[in-house]
């Protein structure tokens, strides 16, 4: 079937060609799209070399299925058109996720819910779903009553810009002409910033403000209280969450680890006394999300402590949205082929 990606020269876009490839996506075409800058380069892919074209171009080609990883603008601007020749957009940016109707997703937790009329599908925030992907199976057990969550976020989260910045500050060749071009008002490496994305009225940024809407929209449950504080560390393997969960019933921690152990896409890290729990330095390339560090809140006989990593840019973005179409092709809702199985 025919794929274009969309934002294809970008971290992220880079990153969902590795992984359609590591996953044998039956791609019969490739069709790269990016800024009107890199139309007639060339990208790789599957051995073969494939030209870098327009958003126009990429829709008279009538792709089955498009990957977007572009900005919220952009999507805002070509998703409805890409939708209206019959592509179904899965995007990556946040243009789409809190729009009631459309279906904000997360494969091992909701895709049962698409259908052949869902021609624009959002996919969530990349620590939202590391957060989901835990958090899903111990509130069909338990029921979930609050969260508070705090993030350490991976520069790669704000992209090149951010990668440039920090390896410039690490070699002390930060002039003040390239200061100019850093992502982030201070200096990101030795330090943290509690500052993702912007600030909004109430005092939180919206990375804080979409671990909330965007949990509670995926958990099907608007009932359950959340609060975020999310921090840009100076890492670039991946996003780390610290996360307290106040459950409605008891529970056992013996049967949380079996719960997560069980779960499909989850790997269960928890041995400190071997030193054994989730880091972003061994998430980083992996598609699966890692918790550990699980254990009781002793001022809460129903809360649960749990640490939470994920390569952002695989599982927290570019894996999750191929699984999407996965999904969408195993399930004979686009195309009529069969996806091969992972390497």
């Amino acid at each position: 079937m025919k794929v274009a990606v969309v934002g294809a020269t970008g971290l992220v876009g880079g990153v969902m060609l590795k992984v359609l490839e590591e996953r044998n996506f039956p791609v019969s075409e490739l069709i790269p799209v990016a800024t009107e800058k890199s139309i007639g380069k060339e990208i790789s892919f599957k051995g073969k070399k494939y030209k870098i074209v327009s958003s126009d171009e990429a829709i008279k080609k009538l792709p089955e299925i498009a990957l977007f990883s572009a900005g919220g603008s952009t999507s805002l601007e070509l998703a409805p058109k890409f939708a209206a020749a019959g592509t179904t957009v899965i995007d990556n940016s946040s243009a789409w996720r809190m729009n009631p109707d459309k279906k904000l997703i997360v494969p091992e937790i909701n895709a049962g819910i698409l259908t052949e009329a869902d021609k624009i599908i959002a996919n969530p925030n990349c620590s939202t779903i590391q957060l989901v992907m835990v958090l899903a199976p111990l509130h069909k057990k338990y029921g979930i009553k609050r969260v508070v969550v705090s993030t350490y976020q991976s520069i790669t989260g704000t992209g090149v810009k951010a990668v440039r910045q920090m390896e410039r500050e690490r070699a002390g060749m930060q002039d003040e002409k390239e200061k100019e071009q850093n992502a982030y008002h201070y200096s990101i490496d030795k330090n943290c910033i509690p500052h993702c994305d912007v600030f909004l009225e109430n005092g939180y940024t919206k990375e804080e403000m979409k671990l909330v809407n965007e949990t509670r929209k995926i958990l099907g449950d608007y009932t359950i209280a959340l609060t975020a504080t999310a921090v840009r560390v100076p890492v670039v393997g991946g996003h780390s969450e610290a996360v307290n969960v106040e459950f409605l019933k008891e529970y056992e921690i013996k049967e949380v680890r079996k719960i997560l152990n069980e779960t499909e896409g989850v790997i269960v890290q928890d041995n400190p006394g071997e030193n054994r729990y989730p880091m972003p330095k061994f998430a980083e390339g992996k598609n699966e999300v890692f918790v550990g560090r699980i254990r009781k809140d002793e001022s809460n006989a129903r809360a649960l402590n749990m640490w939470i990593v994920a390569d952002n840019l695989r599982k927290g973005a570019a894996t999750n949205a191929v699984q999407i179409a996965e999904y969408l092709v195993k399930k004979g809702i686009v195309g009529n082929v069969v996806v091969g199985s992972e390497k």
